[in-house]
């Protein structure tokens, strides 16, 4: 699939006046754009995600499971009936310096045969990552956690840290989720295995070939000062990426205020997400931290995201 040509965020697109989103982010509702269903490591079948969202009052939404698209077909089935507008997306894991990073793909014209054969390779690396972290938890008393971790999986897709935090707690090793992320699975802590992943380049590379648009998932979690920010974002700039998260969840207003003028400053457009994984949690679809007033542009004003933000007919796509 070829390539679509880079857009800067400000450009017009055609009609725009017919979005029903809204044309800055601070304004925006009704929209989540970073979820997870049990196609990866949430706890909802893509069905389910779907029915939650329209109860909650979210019109346009992206599954972005991580390092798979094997929900979206359902999800996109269940979303038409209710007539909502879903986007294909998954979200997908790779390293910069290093430090793993989080890519969400945003592919509304479905996906390329590179895409499709990344999307293996992640697989292959997340088994692979998956043995590490079993590894590792061992050596502080969870036995066999490999099968432990797919058990609390449920089936056979494949498995995520909240996997294993979910094993440490089952295996009462430690009292709750936050305090297994916090203790052994957070960044920088023993569990946190990145090693495996492509750089990110390579994974923007499969996004642009696929002609979608490249997010980099919640920046302000990765613990970097302002100015490895600024290094990653000329990165990703660099390789074809075109946006970023303003708004992940919950987030303190000054460091959000801060990092729209950040983004601003690098071109890049706009995203919110939830980053949803179960009910009863802190974040239910939809909640986010009230995104400022800034001159970021919505990821959904990108050309490529047109019919996704209109009120149009959901397209069809190649997955």
């Amino acid at each position: 699939m070829p390539t679509e040509t880079s857009h800067r965020p400000g450009d017009p697109i055609s009609d725009p006046l017919s979005s029903p989103l809204a044309e800055t982010l601070d304004v925006a509702a009704g929209v989540d754009l970073h979820m997870h269903s049990r196609a990866s490591d949430g706890k909802l079948t893509p069905t389910e995600l779907v029915d939650l969202c329209h109860v909650r009052g979210i019109r346009h939404m992206a599954l972005t499971d991580h390092d798979t698209l094997d929900g979206v077909a359902e999800a996109s089935e269940r979303a038409r009936s209710l007539g909502l507008k879903l986007l294909p997306a998954a979200e997908l894991s790779c390293q910069w310096r290093g430090q793993g990073i989080h890519i969400v793909a945003m592919l509304p014209a479905g996906v390329s045969e590179g895409f499709t054969a990344g999307l293996g390779v992640l697989a292959n690396a997340r088994k692979a990552r998956s043995r590490e972290i079993a590894h590792r938890l061992e050596k502080i008393g969870l036995e066999d956690g490999l099968a432990r971790a797919r058990h609390e999986a449920g089936s056979e897709r494949p498995l995520g840290r909240p996997d294993f935090a979910a094993a440490l707690v089952t295996a009462g090793l430690v009292p709750d989720m936050p305090t297994a992320f916090k203790r052994y699975l957070g960044a920088g802590k023993r569990g946190d295995v990145k090693m495996h992943w492509p750089e990110l380049a390579t994974v923007v590379g499969w996004i642009r070939d696929s002609g979608g648009v490249a997010v980099i998932a919640h920046p302000l979690r990765y613990g970097m000062t302002r100015r490895k920010r600024d290094l990653l974002f000329t990165a990703f700039i660099e390789a074809g990426g075109e946006a970023a998260e303003l708004v992940s969840g919950y987030q303190n207003p000054n460091a959000t205020f801060d990092f729209a003028r950040q983004l601003h400053f690098h071109g890049l457009y706009g995203s919110l997400g939830s980053d949803f994984h179960y009910p009863g949690g802190a974040l239910a679809p939809g909640t986010i931290s009230p995104p400022p007033r800034s001159h970021v542009v919505p990821v959904w004003r990108h050309p490529a995201l047109a019919d996704f933000a209109t009120g149009g007919s959901a397209p069809s796509v190649t997955l």
